[in-house]
């Protein structure tokens, strides 16, 4: 039996970062900043920084020191309290749209709390207490202060915090395998098509609507009866997974009817929030929520080569969907985005590539769910266990 504090208690700073213009490229005495994609995938990724020019005073106020945790307070439900630490020598700005948490470590080591945060209960805990608006959610610095933690002696902590790390890399690992997997079909695709973003092979181009048809997701009305419980997928961006598309809910045909429909094989895009540039192929017919644009592709683009074209546009998708809240790319501008032509007997010569491909990866996909399953399990008993 643990004791039980409120995280409050053990916190000694807790704010938003500072307000500073933040640009892609830098230039001298710039320093990179965190924005909300930095900590999309649960830690914190230099490849998805900003830049920013910050006094000296800012420096000492705002640079992360180690053991500090990013926290998501404002992102789309789905992804409302996803966490990282920072443990880096690399110096990192805390930017204004992410919360720092910075604990007593000698109360609290700081890996145990941020694996809390991950467990299951406690990321239920925070969508339900989260306000909710159009495409975004948002938690108040009480709301998250007010949760109550287990707190064992600090060797404990460790040991538990240790225990987790393992697993994690273990995740880590079968992804890591996944993106090889990706890596490979990507090198054959430049090999192939050269890189679509310069289009330096010369192929013909043409804007994504003239070569498709773009439609943007909507969800039904939640109280409207006979919605929900169907048999379509609804997909959401939390469903464009490192392993499978899935997906947790499904509506019915009148459901569908009030979101929107596209066939097995059109690209699904993520152009709202942290998992902006998201990118993965509906499996069967799909509908899908207003954070996600689908294309359907017309008969000048294979849906292979389409779905792989596009993941290499996903950065070109996080950049130009710029807000100083949450990140979105209007429909319009997705539209417009130019793409490169290739002859359509060349991208079904990559297409037969990309379905083998496929089929390796898929044998790798059930282990990795356990995995999953098992690291969930690892969270909720390393808790459960001290409450």
């Amino acid at each position: 039996m643990s004791n039980r504090v409120l995280l409050e208690s053990i916190v000694t700073k807790i704010g938003n970062g500072v307000d500073a213009e933040q640009i892609d490229q830098p230039s001298n005495g710039m320093l990179p900043i965190s924005r909300i994609e930095t900590i999309w995938d649960g830690v914190i990724d230099f490849e998805r920084v900003k830049y920013a020019q910050v006094t000296k005073a800012e420096i000492d106020k705002y640079a992360l020191q180690s053991g500090d945790i990013l926290f998501s307070h404002i992102n789309s439900p789905a992804h409302i309290g996803k966490t990282a630490i920072y443990r880096s020598d690399q110096t990192l700005i805390h930017g204004i749209n992410l919360l720092l948490i910075r604990v007593d470590q000698k109360k609290c080591y700081p890996e145990y709390l941020n694996y809390y945060f991950k467990s299951k209960n406690v990321r239920a805990l925070f969508r339900a207490r989260c306000k909710k608006a159009v495409n975004q959610a948002s938690l108040n610095q009480p709301d998250i202060l007010e949760l109550e933690i287990p707190l064992p002696p600090l060797t404990e902590q460790k040991r538990i915090a240790s225990l987790l790390a393992r697993a994690d890399r273990l995740r880590q690992l079968r992804r890591t395998a996944h993106d090889l997997g990706d890596a490979l079909l990507q090198s054959v695709f430049l090999e192939m098509f050269g890189d679509p973003t310069s289009n330096d092979k010369h192929w013909d181009q043409a804007n994504i609507k003239e070569l498709g048809k773009v439609v943007t997701g909507s969800t039904p009305p939640s109280e409207s009866e006979g919605m929900f419980g169907g048999s379509i997928p609804f997909i959401t961006p939390g469903d464009l997974t490192v392993d499978t598309l899935k997906s947790q809910r499904y509506v019915t045909e009148e459901g569908a009817k009030k979101s929107r429909v596209v066939r097995a094989g059109s690209t699904l895009v993520c152009c709202i929030g942290a998992t902006i540039g998201k990118t993965d192929i509906a499996k069967t017919k799909c509908a899908f929520n207003q954070q996600i644009n689908a294309i359907e592709w017309n008969e000048n683009i294979n849906d292979d080569f389409g779905l792989t074209m596009m993941k290499f546009f996903s950065r070109i998708v996080a950049e130009r969907g710029i807000s100083t809240t949450l990140p979105i790319l209007k429909k319009s501008e997705f539209e417009d985005i130019v793409v490169p032509i290739p002859p359509v007997n060349l991208q079904e010569q990559f297409s037969q590539l990309s379905k083998r491909t496929e089929r390796l990866k898929s044998r790798h996909v059930e282990t990795g769910r356990q995995v999953e399953i098992l690291f969930e399990s690892l969270l909720s008993q390393a808790f459960e266990s001290h409450v």
